[in-house]
């Protein structure tokens, strides 16, 4: 079809029709520029099959809703079960409000689905910062202009006021757990910590399958205090000697590492 233009200077793309005002033109533009998709005459650069182009956005248009102006980013997402990953990734052009949506949907995904395996505890928070530099480009977009051929997304509820929220719950338990066992593991024991033995002690019995734990001096079930650490040594009542104060000793070997400490009683 051809299209209607502005006055333009005599003869410009062409002659006037016979019988025509020599003061303007009908300029119809050429069909194989038609045929490369562009919307209007003198508008150059041609398209991506399906992915239509407008002047003065730099070319691209939401794969979504078809809005200018667009920016490319890719988002990702992960889950994990056990051994098993699954690694998602969904690529633009976004206008800023499908943009936010899929960002938002994909990390909501990785808070409650990315945890379940030990590689994933890693992998997962990884993906997440990946996107923040992605989110940024699409944060930096003006709104969609009117007139898009669909309707852009809704972005929903910002990732704080969702559910999905709760599965930072997930790694926060996980490192607690972790720091609460090596606070409590006589394994990471320093001098002047105390110990308790949850079995209970007879005076001058050895016990050979102690439960000793590290905690606080203040708490009243603490048994003794660690005088001496002796690392790589298993000597027990021998390499405690060099410390005048001990009168007890724990020793713990696990494979290749072993060590003995020199407690001194406090009750």
């Amino acid at each position: 079809m051809s299209t209607p233009s502005s006055p333009m200077p005599e003869n410009f793309g062409g002659n006037a029709a016979p019988g025509a005002n020599a003061d303007s033109v009908w300029h119809a533009p050429d069909p194989a520029q038609q045929a490369h998709g562009h919307f209007a005459p003198g508008v150059e650069g041609n398209p991506a099959p399906g992915m239509p182009r407008y002047p003065g956005h730099g070319g691209l248009s939401c794969r979504f809703c078809g809005s200018v102006p667009a920016e490319m980013a890719t988002f990702r997402g992960h889950q994990g079960l056990l051994f098993i990953m699954r690694f998602l990734k969904l690529e633009g052009p976004f206008c800023r409000t499908c943009g936010v949506a899929t960002h938002r949907a994909m990390t909501a995904k990785s808070l409650w689905q990315g945890w379940w395996g030990l590689a994933s505890m890693v992998i997962n928070p990884i993906t997440m910062l990946i996107n923040l530099p992605q989110r940024a480009k699409i944060n930096k977009l003006a709104e969609p202009m009117p007139g898009a051929p669909g309707q852009p997304m809704n972005p929903g509820k910002p990732l704080f006021l969702r559910v999905a929220i709760i599965g930072l719950v997930v790694p926060a338990l996980v490192v607690f757990a972790i720091v609460n066992a090596v606070r409590h593991d006589a394994s990471y024991a320093s001098v002047g910590d105390c110990v308790h033995n949850a079995h209970t002690m007879v005076s001058g019995v050895e016990d050979s399958h102690p439960d000793v734990s590290v905690i606080e001096c203040s708490d009243p079930r603490a048994d003794a205090k660690i005088v001496g650490k002796v690392k790589d040594s298993s000597a027990g009542a021998s390499a405690c000697r060099q410390f005048s104060d001990a009168d007890g000793y724990y020793v713990e070997e696990q494979g290749r590492s072993k060590f003995t400490l020199c407690l001194h009683f406090l009750k």
